[in-house]
């Protein structure tokens, strides 16, 4: 059976690098369920971000989430993905109606940057960064990485229809600085193919790839899509309004309706609700209003 939706691990034994593998089947097809992909050009660049971003998840080592946000003036307005260390993935894209463009700097227009935050549950987030100035994700996330984190970083990233993977390597912080054992294994990964990579098993891209090197490589940890909005979430970014605004809401309706972004989820709030909101909010999130999903 192919191994899917899952993240694989591994180190090179004798040298100072680690690397991880990831293929996403059903968690992508969710993920972009309810996203609004005007072509087959910004399915990939979601598919290849929901790859990057449980790669880069594996590298946080507390309870958290990682979360990678690109922005800019072109045809593709944002593309945002998330991972938790659990591996829980979400994604969203806003674009025009029509974008063009064959790659990520093309769609993202002028402007574009990258934002990496990394969110945890005990300490402020930490965020990042970059402007996107390569033509794929994977090369803006290698100059991410020799800015920020200094470290020789490299990833392979592709996405299609039904599947999207990635391949990591990166130096340890300790590790063997020997820059020649660095340079043969990027130039080894350097030779993975994008039919390889949809469709191989990890230990078998991996031997392909290294079959010369010492490989150990750790149980797979599973990936799905889960959204983490909730009634309460939603609540806390209404109040966030204020009072006047959402008044002048209701003026209009008899409710406020919000719909998750990323998973299609409704949530309702009426008069009585906001006013709960406004004057006591942990009393409205437990008091069983309806959420539709």
């Amino acid at each position: 059976m192919k191994q899917q939706d899952c993240l694989r691990r591994f180190i090179f034994e004798e040298h100072g690098v680690r690397g991880e593998w990831v293929r996403l089947q059903d968690s992508w097809q969710q993920a972009k369920q309810h996203q609004h992909l005007v072509n087959d050009a910004v399915d990939a660049q979601l598919g290849q971000a929901l790859a990057a971003v449980v790669l880069l998840s594996a590298t946080i080592k507390f309870k958290g989430a990682m979360i990678m946000q690109i922005q800019g003036g072109g045809d593709l307005k944002a593309l945002v993905a998330q991972a938790s260390n659990e591996r829980k993935i979400r994604g969203l894209v806003r674009s025009e109606a029509s974008v063009a463009g064959s790659n990520l700097q093309e769609m993202i227009g002028e402007g574009g940057r990258l934002v990496l935050t990394v969110e945890s549950d005990n300490a402020d987030p930490y965020q990042g960064i970059v402007g996107v100035e390569a033509e794929t994700l994977a090369d803006v996330l290698k100059t991410y990485f020799s800015q920020s984190e200094q470290l020789d970083t490299r990833l392979w990233l592709f996405a299609n229809k039904t599947h999207a993977a990635g391949l990591f390597i990166q130096e340890l912080p300790s590790g063997n600085k020997d820059k020649a054992d660095w340079e043969r294994l990027e130039i080894l990964a350097n030779t993975v193919t994008r039919e390889e990579l949809l469709s191989l098993d990890c230990e078998d891209l991996l031997h392909r790839l290294f079959h010369q090197e010492k490989v150990r490589i750790y149980e797979p940890e599973a990936v799905e899509f889960k959204c983490n909005c909730s009634r309460q979430k939603i609540g806390g970014t209404l109040v966030a309004l204020g009072r006047s605004e959402l008044e002048a809401v209701l003026r209009e309706r008899d409710d406020i309706e919000v719909d998750c972004q990323f998973c299609g989820a409704q949530y309702h709030f009426d008069k009585i609700d906001v006013e709960n909101l406004l004057t006591n909010p942990a009393a409205e999130n437990n008091n069983g209003s309806p959420t539709r999903h």
